[in-house]
């Protein structure tokens, strides 16, 4: 399912969230100029590597090394689609978190769940020497503290039935409960292998400390009927 808006409108406009958009379109137009060994050199060294992150910090014993990386890596993205469905997903979800947690607030919980994200990929795959790149992790943040606070949201998607692509509202409780389903069984799948092109234990460890950080902060649910 590909979301195109949500029923829900803010009452702030979601500064935080566009500055992010911003950043994150120039730096992957900065991308596209270099070459492609340019750009390899780039995701490794900005990237998350986690045999490298790991040997920096147990080895090396070098803490900048290994921690600047979760934060730049969030703002860097492997192609066209990788860039647009992360920023489309933030667009649409992020500027209601923004409204609850308020600006700076809303800041923190996205660079802090993008940085869990990141432990999570380590953690799980310790040996790995891909690097990791994206904001899906902080993405599924946002999708962990919408699930809690909008459960009366609905999204307007494109669905796919058969070979036919419709629009239908879905309730945004399934349709991010799917979403996260899809992430669990594909990071369980790929426990045991080598790490495969996409972070799945990311998107899981971002989605539950998003959900985790909201229960913790005793924000209440959305009662009031969202506006269509």
């Amino acid at each position: 399912m590909i979301p195109l808006r949500d029923s829900v409108r803010p009452k702030s406009f979601p500064v935080v969230s566009v500055s992010i958009i911003i950043i994150n379109v120039i730096i992957f137009l900065l991308q596209l100029t270099l070459q492609r060994y340019q750009l390899n050199q780039l995701f490794y060294i900005f990237g998350i590597v986690p045999a490298e992150t790991l040997n920096s910090l147990f080895v090396n014993l070098s803490l900048l090394p290994a921690v600047i990386p979760f934060f730049t890596s969030m703002f860097m993205h492997g192609g066209w689609l990788h860039i647009i469905s992360n920023m489309l997903y933030l667009w649409i979800f992020g500027d209601n978190i923004e409204d609850r947690l308020g600006h700076f607030n809303f800041l923190f919980f996205y660079l802090g769940t993008g940085i869990i994200a990141g432990l999570a990929h380590v953690i799980i795959n310790p040996a790995s020497t891909v690097p990791v790149i994206g904001a899906s992790g902080a993405i599924a943040g946002v999708l962990g503290g919408y699930f809690l606070l909008f459960p009366r949201s609905r999204i307007l998607s494109l669905v796919p039935i058969f070979f036919f692509l419709t629009v239908l509202e879905v309730p945004a409780v399934i349709f991010i409960a799917i979403w996260f389903l899809m992430q669990l069984f594909s990071g369980v799948a790929s426990l045991g292998g080598t790490a495969g092109t996409v972070a799945w234990w990311a998107h899981i460890g971002g989605f539950m400390a998003g959900a985790l950080i909201v229960k913790l902060l005793g924000l209440s649910s959305q009662r009031q009927k969202a506006l269509t």
